[in-house]
């Protein structure tokens, strides 16, 4: 039985990260389309597309497969980089230019983690392009080493979904597939890690300094989020959240590391933070920090652009107190209802993004503190305030 790439392209094209992927080639190449394609020996089917310089081949769009140079990725598995055409002893009189009138071109192929071939990740443009050096290659490579294994995640996730025979089912072998997708996840992370590690001490240009610097933001993101799949799984598994409090190291430290690296895979959003943490809070640093993270990237993907996000932190009346806060619009209540259960976010919020858990995360940091997240939201700003009793010879009041 042929198998039906619709559904490959159908999950290929319900990849979040991918528009950003594509967006960062164009931006670092300079190149104005980008896309993901699913090639076969029959078809080659464009699964999401950035087009910035009016190509034509929107989103499911199909092209001879013949006609393509991705063919030939598919044949040999192996990239295909071309800087220029006209100077290009082996391409320079290829059909393939010559008919869609490319002077550069870039295909590398999309293997998954059982070594099926998927399609390529390529660029082209109608104007010439720095494409094969070394820094170029070896981004895209990583790009298409998370592709595929977002891709495989994805599949495998529809597949348990399909199977699954009622409530007790699907929620016994989503938290087992969770646990499992939580610590793979882990492999490509380190292997972006460390390309953009090596990628730091090549020289840089001012555009590809700016590209690195997003990249470190996206690790975060998604080391984060991994944090916040695993702690979900331990939770739901019986191991709870471990805490290891600190008796002898201030916390505020720690709180403004948390805000330096959101501010690093942000840098155009501000953040104003005032920590009034002169004694020592007995918490577990580690998780406390995460806690922030997620309030912080919560307020970053929620919150105005305009506005300022507020952190605070301060020992009042016998306790600790922790918050975030964000100008824009309020929560409505019917979602506040919701705020802290997993895999729940506002309605109506089709374009948020993640699992939804990182608030109910943090709301169990808090609780493991023997402590409590609330959230006030209204016209004039959300906010998020974690309380937590402090014995008296751990801090005084603020002044």
């Amino acid at each position: 039985m042929a198998h039906d790439i619709q559904n490959d392209i159908d999950t290929m094209q319900g990849i979040a990260a991918i528009p950003a992927i594509l967006e960062m080639v164009c931006r670092t190449t300079g190149m104005g389309f980008a896309a993901v394609a699913r090639v076969t020996e029959e078809r080659w089917v464009a699964c999401q597309v950035l087009d910035n310089i009016g190509f034509g081949l929107p989103a499911g769009g199909e092209l001879d497969v013949q006609t393509t140079l991705c063919h030939e990725v598919r044949q040999l598995r192996e990239v295909i980089v071309i800087d220029n055409v006209a100077e290009d002893p082996v391409y320079c009189q290829h059909h393939t230019p010559r008919l869609y009138g490319l002077q550069s071109y870039i295909s590398v192929p999309v293997i998954l983690p059982d070594g099926r071939f998927f399609g390529t990740l390529c660029a082209i443009d109608a104007k010439p392009a720095k494409l094969s050096d070394p820094q170029t290659v070896t981004m895209f490579k990583l790009f298409t080493d998370l592709i595929g294994f977002q891709f495989d995640a994805a599949e495998k996730l529809n597949s348990t979904r399909a199977s699954l025979i009622d409530a007790k089912t699907a929620s016994e072998l989503r938290e087992q597939f969770i646990a499992v997708l939580g610590h793979d996840l882990r492999n490509p992370v380190a292997s972006i890690t460390g390309g953009i590690s090596i990628l730091s001490r090549e020289p840089q240009s001012d555009k590809s300094t700016r590209v690195l610097s997003m990249m470190r933001g996206s690790v975060l993101r998604m080391s984060a989020l991994i944090d916040n799949v695993m702690d979900f799984a331990r939770g739901r598994l019986g191991g709870g959240i471990a805490l290891q409090r600190e008796q002898e190291t201030s916390l505020q430290p720690t709180l403004e590391q948390v805000v330096s690296e959101i501010l690093s895979g942000h840098p155009e959003r501000r953040i104003e933070a005032n920590f009034q943490l002169s004694g020592v809070v007995p918490v577990d640093h580690q998780r406390i920090a995460q806690m922030l993270s997620n309030l912080l990237g919560n307020a970053v993907t929620h919150g105005s652009p305009g506005h300022p996000i507020r952190v605070d932190a301060a020992i009042v009346d016998g306790e600790l107190r922790l918050s975030v806060a964000n100008s824009g619009s309020p929560i409505p209540e019917q979602s506040l209802q919701k705020l802290f259960q997993p895999f729940k976010r506002g309605e109506g919020s089709s374009s948020l993004q993640g699992l939804g858990l990182g608030l109910y995360i943090a709301s169990q940091i808090a609780e493991a503190h023997a402590g409590q997240l609330d959230v006030h939201s209204d016209e004039t700003e959300t906010r998020f305030t974690f309380r937590m009793p402090v014995e008296p010879q751990h801090g005084q009041a603020a002044g």
